[in-house]
Protein backbone atom coordinates (compact mmCIF):
# COMPACT_ATOMS: atom_id res chain seq x y z
CA UNK A 1 0.00 0.00 0.00
CA UNK A 2 0.72 3.25 -0.87
CA UNK A 3 1.82 6.21 1.79
CA UNK A 4 -1.51 7.84 0.12
CA UNK A 5 -3.78 5.21 0.72
CA UNK A 6 -2.33 4.30 4.23
CA UNK A 7 -3.19 8.10 5.10
CA UNK A 8 -6.96 7.99 3.64
CA UNK A 9 -7.61 4.79 5.87
CA UNK A 10 -6.08 6.47 8.97
CA UNK A 11 -8.05 9.47 8.96
CA UNK A 12 -11.42 7.58 7.97
CA UNK A 13 -11.02 5.19 11.06
CA UNK A 14 -9.93 8.64 13.19
CA UNK A 15 -13.34 10.60 11.67
CA UNK A 16 -15.59 7.68 12.58
CA UNK A 17 -14.17 7.44 16.27
CA UNK A 18 -14.62 11.05 16.49
CA UNK A 19 -17.76 11.06 15.10
CA UNK A 20 -19.79 9.74 17.70
CA UNK A 21 -18.33 12.55 20.24
CA UNK A 22 -19.43 15.79 17.61
CA UNK A 23 -22.88 14.48 16.90
CA UNK A 24 -25.54 16.76 18.74
CA UNK A 25 -28.16 15.63 21.18
CA UNK A 26 -31.73 16.48 20.62
CA UNK A 27 -32.37 19.23 22.72
CA UNK A 28 -34.55 18.34 25.67
CA UNK A 29 -37.70 19.66 25.52
CA UNK A 30 -38.41 22.46 28.26
CA UNK A 31 -40.30 21.74 31.40
CA UNK A 32 -43.48 24.00 32.25
CA UNK A 33 -42.52 25.93 34.88
CA UNK A 34 -45.41 27.82 37.44
CA UNK A 35 -45.18 30.45 39.82
CA UNK A 36 -48.41 30.40 42.54
CA UNK A 37 -48.16 33.41 44.38
CA UNK A 38 -50.30 33.82 47.61
CA UNK A 39 -50.96 35.36 51.15
CA UNK A 40 -51.48 32.51 52.75
CA UNK A 41 -51.91 28.82 53.09
CA UNK A 42 -56.05 29.64 53.28
CA UNK A 43 -56.33 29.50 49.31
CA UNK A 44 -55.19 26.26 49.46
CA UNK A 45 -58.45 24.74 47.94
CA UNK A 46 -58.10 26.98 44.86
CA UNK A 47 -54.75 25.86 44.61
CA UNK A 48 -55.16 21.99 44.89
CA UNK A 49 -57.73 22.42 42.23
CA UNK A 50 -55.34 24.15 40.08
CA UNK A 51 -52.95 20.70 40.63
CA UNK A 52 -56.13 18.44 40.34
CA UNK A 53 -56.68 19.85 36.86
CA UNK A 54 -53.03 19.89 36.19
CA UNK A 55 -53.13 16.24 37.02
CA UNK A 56 -56.26 15.98 34.54
CA UNK A 57 -54.29 17.10 31.45
CA UNK A 58 -51.07 15.09 32.35
CA UNK A 59 -49.09 17.52 33.69
CA UNK A 60 -47.38 15.55 37.30
CA UNK A 61 -46.07 18.13 39.48
CA UNK A 62 -41.91 17.08 39.56
CA UNK A 63 -42.00 14.64 36.44
CA UNK A 64 -42.93 17.19 33.28
CA UNK A 65 -44.15 20.50 35.46
CA UNK A 66 -42.35 22.07 38.11
CA UNK A 67 -44.58 24.74 40.99
CA UNK A 68 -42.89 26.52 42.37
CA UNK A 69 -44.96 27.82 45.45
CA UNK A 70 -44.39 31.55 47.27
CA UNK A 71 -46.81 31.94 50.05
CA UNK A 72 -46.61 35.29 52.29
CA UNK A 73 -47.35 33.67 55.43
CA UNK A 74 -50.12 36.14 55.87
CA UNK A 75 -48.06 39.15 55.52
CA UNK A 76 -49.26 41.67 52.44
CA UNK A 77 -46.13 43.35 52.32
CA UNK A 78 -43.84 40.09 51.64
CA UNK A 79 -45.63 39.58 48.33
CA UNK A 80 -43.55 42.48 45.98
CA UNK A 81 -40.17 40.14 46.95
CA UNK A 82 -41.93 37.06 46.33
CA UNK A 83 -43.11 37.97 42.94
CA UNK A 84 -40.22 39.18 42.18
CA UNK A 85 -38.34 36.12 43.18
CA UNK A 86 -40.85 34.16 40.78
CA UNK A 87 -39.94 36.45 37.81
CA UNK A 88 -35.89 35.89 38.59
CA UNK A 89 -36.69 31.86 38.62
CA UNK A 90 -38.00 32.44 34.98
CA UNK A 91 -41.46 31.19 35.23
CA UNK A 92 -43.47 30.89 32.68
CA UNK A 93 -47.01 31.95 34.30
CA UNK A 94 -48.16 33.10 37.70
CA UNK A 95 -50.99 31.82 39.37
CA UNK A 96 -51.70 34.57 41.60
CA UNK A 97 -54.27 34.02 44.65
CA UNK A 98 -56.37 36.99 45.76
CA UNK A 99 -56.39 40.57 45.15
CA UNK A 100 -53.37 41.63 46.62
CA UNK A 101 -51.11 38.84 44.99
CA UNK A 102 -52.32 39.82 41.72
CA UNK A 103 -51.20 43.03 42.26
CA UNK A 104 -47.84 42.29 43.40
CA UNK A 105 -47.86 39.94 40.73
CA UNK A 106 -48.47 42.58 38.13
CA UNK A 107 -45.79 44.90 39.37
CA UNK A 108 -43.66 42.67 39.56
CA UNK A 109 -43.55 41.80 35.43
CA UNK A 110 -45.23 43.06 32.17
CA UNK A 111 -44.31 40.15 29.99
CA UNK A 112 -45.06 36.67 32.41
CA UNK A 113 -48.89 35.82 31.88
CA UNK A 114 -50.58 36.22 35.41
CA UNK A 115 -53.71 34.60 36.34
CA UNK A 116 -55.86 35.59 39.53
CA UNK A 117 -58.16 32.91 41.56
CA UNK A 118 -59.81 33.03 44.77
CA UNK A 119 -60.26 36.97 44.47
CA UNK A 120 -63.66 38.20 45.60
CA UNK A 121 -63.44 41.63 43.66
CA UNK A 122 -62.00 41.12 40.48
CA UNK A 123 -60.19 44.42 39.49
CA UNK A 124 -58.51 46.08 36.42
CA UNK A 125 -54.77 46.61 37.10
Amino acid sequence: MCCRTVGCIVTLALSLLVLPLTAEAQPSAKIPRIGILVISTAQGRGIEALRQGLRDLGYVEGQNIVIEYRRGEGKVDRLPALAAELVTLQVDCMVAGGTQASQAAKHATTTIPIVMITSRRPQKF
